[in-house]
């Protein structure tokens, strides 16, 4: 029998020792530093955002038209640095504040594309841009038709 030639194990753990060496061990949370890092990123991209739209503003767009403008520019940056592999280091520091901005969205388009691009252009990027954005895309636009309708009939 193979279990004849294993040693039985020469360390008596009780539960509550165990449960102390965990909580040793265990890393202590950074929420508030998380919560910070998050607050910062968030709140730089929305602000050159905000300096793109004063831009467009002063260019002689409309404030409706310069936030279009604004936000398809923060989309293009960010897909940018997604392929640059820059997003990924602002995501690693600033979590979430990274992941809420439209630049997000963006990011989570491209990564996949750019994970699957030795795959070929067609097969690999194009196959995959849309396993994030298809979805949103699809949920997206019935939703926008679903309130469309509903305004109708309310007015």
């Amino acid at each position: 029998m193979a279990n004849q030639n294993l040693r039985q194990p020469s360390i008596s753990v009780t539960p509550e020792q165990y449960k102390q060496l965990a909580q040793q061990y265990t890393p202590k949370p950074t929420v508030v530093k998380n919560v910070v890092r998050a607050f910062i990123v968030g709140g730089v991209i929305c602000a050159i955002g905000q300096i793109f739209i004063n831009l467009f503003v002063t260019f002689g767009l409309a404030r409706i038209e310069a936030a279009t403008a604004a936000t398809a520019t923060m989309i293009f940056l960010g897909a940018l640095l997604t392929g640059l592999g820059i997003y990924d280091e602002i995501g690693k520091f600033g979590g979430a504040g990274s992941i809420v901005p439209v630049t997000g969205f963006a990011n989570s388009i491209v990564a996949p594309a750019m994970e699957f691009k030795r795959e070929g252009y067609v097969l690999g990027v194009g196959a995959k841009l849309f396993t994030v954005a298809g979805p949103v895309l699809v949920y997206g636009i019935a939703t926008s038709i679903v309130v469309g309708i509903v305004y109708y009939f309310l007015h």
